[in-house]
């Protein structure tokens, strides 16, 4: 997966780990006017409010209230890594448990569970070691680092921003709103040089900023040259840019000789295991397995908090699928959906609004390739809204050309839009073939599906013949190594080699394993001809389509969706996580401390637990408004109330958490109501029906 908190992609190893899509440089003040319209419980309507969003206010609700924190904190920290406590962990986990729901059992998938420790060879035959890297250029001089594709985003946002100074256009208002969006990354632009820019250079300017996702090394490199951007502290040129390498390496065993890399995806412990699946499945196409688990990149320059760390959950699918049907039995179920798709054409022509259509239209039209990528688009969609995200802020973005590896077919991000800009958080791709292809070549263990055809078949496909006599004296110890490349050729290949030997009467060609270069096979050493055979089995390997998701960007983007201050006091925050993924379901609240009351309130308790409802008990002296605003902080959907009265009648009252509306009814009652609109999706009307509605006291 390419880039989440991530977040991921169709595995483009030269820009693996996408930067988060900023609208321009940060800013000092930190308050955000985004329009918040708040639905609800599962359904129900709470009146729409224009609210100021405050991203410093949602970090210190965060924080205090330990939903994360820097790691090794006392010890001054290490950028990019961080902890959950304890309602972040629950959050996690609610949101893991529906996500294996939504998908792994839904759909019938295989989940396994792979090492993150990975041998060298393995991330060398997928391309990562030799790929799998951001861009970087270095101040010889200071020894300065920077990110390239930031430095020139930020570079040129500065000099738009003194251009529009120069104009007498005030930038205070739609500039001052986008530079908040940047607090967390480092400035490298610390002052803003007015100068009026030609109106041709402005252009330039705005299309570099709306492509610059699709930029390579080299590219970027070719702009720092053009426009003259070098270190903005001192104006010193840089050094060109290079890769660097996001994997952490380690060793394996005491002596030190296995090298290994800690894994940057899941998605390789999968695809080594195809073949036992396959056997698990009783040999039945199509199928998928998942894997849920912790991945790591050496990121150059952390930032963002939860969106850009080192060290990251990620839940991963591998569907396989025949590479001559890629139609999807229950397509029917989400081709009418109608979503936001930025597909590549647009973004090539500098512009970045989206296209409404439904999945159904954008397979059809082929603005996405074919109907499993297209189902899969909707599941994540329909995932991502369970959880609580916002719809007005999501949309699916296609890589560009540039972004996509060479063997994808096509990919989509779906990205989510905070106030750091356009976040990917989920990455889905046609990967066609390609990791089972070069797996299966470099150990020689056949990663392909055998099917039986109804009747023989006759096919004529591409032989090779090699002249083992004279591979010997040429070769030498590396001769076995030249057969098995050749042998292992697909069809495709074979095809392109007859096409070098016909125009050069050799072969030249990189063969893993042998340091000499490139080998050189004379047309005379082999010969590769079409032959007719008949064949009873089908032979292929199939094609992966491969949503891949970053928990922990998805987390903080369902943070920043969830959380609002109530209009009457903005000093009362409130979290309004869906109740199947809030980390507490129930406040239960004894409304005096009356030793009267604790027979009850212990009786509460047992059927709680009974219900299996995680509930936590606040008898604190402290007013029951201040005690529901506490907890309305944590995200919890539902308070118990236990009064005098409940001491008559053992009635309770039922608190509904964004609208603060209340109800009675007996025990029985409210637990089964809570767990209706908990569990099973329930709207707070449907779950509360048979209790009567409850006016109580203020909660100031």
């Amino acid at each position: 997966m390419q880039s989440l908190i991530g977040l991921f992609r169709a595995r483009n190893f030269s820009r693996t780990s996408k930067q988060v899509r900023h609208f321009a440089k940060p800013a000092q003040t930190q308050v955000h006017k985004i329009s918040v319209k708040r639905e609800g419980i599962e359904g129900l309507k709470v009146s729409k409010m224009s609210n100021e969003f405050n991203r410093e206010q949602l970090e210190s609700v965060l924080k205090r209230r330990f939903f994360f924190a820097p790691s090794f904190d006392i010890y001054g920290g290490v950028s990019g890594l961080y902890d959950y406590g304890p309602p972040g962990c629950a959050v996690q986990a609610n949101i893991v448990d529906t996500w294996r729901k939504h998908f792994v059992h839904e759909e019938d998938m295989l989940e396994v569970d792979t090492t993150m420790l990975t041998p060298y060879e393995v991330l060398k035959t997928s391309g990562h070691v030799d790929k799998f890297a951001d861009w970087m250029c270095r101040d010889l001089k200071t020894g300065e680092i920077f990110r390239a594709d930031h430095l020139v985003e930020e570079v040129i946002e500065a000099r738009l921003k003194g251009d529009k100074l120069a104009r007498g256009h005030s930038t205070e208002s739609a500039d001052a709103e986008k530079d908040k969006k940047k607090k967390n990354r480092k400035k490298k632009v610390k002052e803003i040089k007015v100068e009026k820019l030609d109106d041709e250079l402005v252009k330039e300017y705005e299309t570099i900023l709306a492509k610059i996702d699709g930029y390579s090394g080299e590219e970027l490199g070719e702009l720092m040259v053009k426009y003259k951007i070098g270190n903005p502290a001192t104006g010193e040129a840089l050094e060109a840019p290079r890769e660097f390498n996001l994997m952490f390496e380690t060793h394996i065993g005491p002596s030190g000789a296995l090298r290994g890399y800690l894994r940057p995806e899941t998605a390789q412990g999968q695809f080594l295991n195809f073949e036992k699946l396959l056997d698990f499945n009783n040999e039945k196409m199509p199928f998928a397995s998942a894997a849920i688990g912790k991945s790591f990149r050496n990121e150059i320059s952390p930032r963002s908090g939860l969106l850009r760390v080192r060290e990251f959950l990620m839940a991963e699918i591998e569907h396989y699928v025949d590479p001559e049907n890629k139609s999807h039995p229950k397509f029917d179920a989400v081709k009418d959906l109608k979503l936001d798709f930025l597909p590549r054409d647009i973004q090539e022509a500098g512009k970045t609004e989206p296209i409404k259509m439904t999945i159904g239209e954008a397979v059809s039209k082929k603005v996405v390739d074919n109907e499993t990528l297209g189902y899969f688009l909707g599941r994540i969609y329909l995932f991502l809204m369970k959880i609580g995200i916002d719809p007005a802020k999501f949309r699916f973005r296609e890589h560009m050309q540039n972004e996509m590896a060479h063997y994808a077919a096509d990919c989509w991000d779906g990205e989510l839009l905070t106030s750091y800009g356009w976040i990917e958080c989920v990455g889905c791709a046609d990967r066609s073939a390609y990791d089972l292809t070069v797996h299966s070549r470099k150990t020689g263990e056949k990663l392909c599906v055998r099917q039986m055809l109804p009747e023989p078949k006759v096919v004529e496909e591409y032989d090779c013949e090699i002249e083992k006599k004279k591979f010997g004296p040429k070769f030498r110890r590396d001769a076995p190594k030249v057969e098995k490349w050749l042998l292992s050729q697909s069809q495709e290949e074979l095809e392109d080699l007859v096409k070098e030997l016909a125009a050069n009467d050799k072969i030249v060609a990189k063969i893993p394993d042998i340091t000499t270069g490139e080998v050189e096979i004379p047309g005379d050493f082999v010969k590769i001809l079409k032959k007719k055979k008949t064949v009873h089995v089908r032979e292929y390997i199939p094609n992966v389509i491969e949503p891949s998701f970053g928990i922990g960007r998805i987390i903080y983007c369902l943070y920043e969706h969830s959380f609002w201050t109530r209009p009457e006091d903005s000093a009362r925050a409130v979290l309004s996580f869906p109740p199947s993924v809030a980390p507490t379901k129930v406040l239960l609240v004894p409304l005096s401390s009356n030793a009267a009351l604790q027979p009850v309130v212990k009786d509460v308790k047992e059927h709680l637990r009974s219900a299996q409802i995680p509930f936590k008990v606040d008898d604190s002296s402290a007013s029951i408004g201040k005690r529901y605003a506490r907890n309305d902080e944590l995200g919890t959907p539902f308070g118990i109330t236990i009064d005098f009265d409940s001491l008559k009648d053992h009635s309770v009252t039922l608190r509904e958490r964004d609208s603060t509306k209340q109800v009675r009814g007996s025990l029985d009652e409210v637990i089964t109501a809570i767990k209706g609109i908990t569990y099973k999706g329930l709207s707070w009307e449907e779950g509360v029906k048979n209790l009567v509605p409850f006016e109580a006291q203020s909660e100031e």
